[in-house]
């Protein structure tokens, strides 16, 4: 469950980002600065090949590598979980390009989630776990990805659930189509 104090915490993080994308706001030194700097949120689906997406690469490539994971995983599923926004939120609360949920953020040492360097990192972390937990099979850990491990477990394979299905085989199609 999520605290009031952690939802008001969110939003004024929310809020920060959005006064620093309409320029009120000088956004702090980082080193990933840079490579954000042409980063201008949409809501329209974007490419994992467009510019926007293409600002993450150096990220996406070094959590890739890491981890040992494919960087067309990662893309894929930064662009099925975010659509590329840093600043996204779920309805359930799922936070920045990866989508963590506070618990998970908080428990791979995520402190700020819309970090785009932190969130990659622990999102890479823990899909990397997920891929160990599950034999390597990018179906059951991407289903563990977006439906819980538990599910997985209780279901012994995908769940049956429309959205987590959905999910697997759009993540899937994605790797598939970056040919890696």
């Amino acid at each position: 469950m999520i605290s009031v104090n952690h939802l008001q915490q969110t939003l004024q993080r929310i809020e920060e980002i959005q006064r620093r994308l309409e320029g009120d706001v000088p956004a702090p030194a980082q080193s990933f600065q840079a490579v954000l700097s042409a980063t201008t949120p949409t809501r329209t689906p974007v490419s994992p090949a467009s510019p926007v997406a293409n600002n993450y690469e150096p990220l996406i490539t070094r959590a890739a590598a890491e981890y040992q994971l494919p960087p067309a995983l990662l893309r894929a599923v930064i662009h099925a979980e975010s659509n590329f926004r840093a600043d996204a939120v779920s309805p359930k609360g799922a936070m920045g390009l990866m989508q963590l949920m506070p618990g998970t953020a908080s428990g791979l040492g995520v402190s700020d989630p819309f970090d785009p360097v932190q969130n990659i990192e622990g999102g890479a972390r823990y899909l990397r776990q997920l891929l160990d937990r599950f034999g390597g099979d990018q179906r059951l850990a991407l289903a563990a990805y977006n439906a819980g491990p538990g599910a997985v477990l209780r279901y012994q394979g995908v769940p049956p659930f429309p959205e987590t299905r959905q999910y697997v085989d759009r993540v899937m199609a994605q790797v598939a189509a970056n040919g890696e």
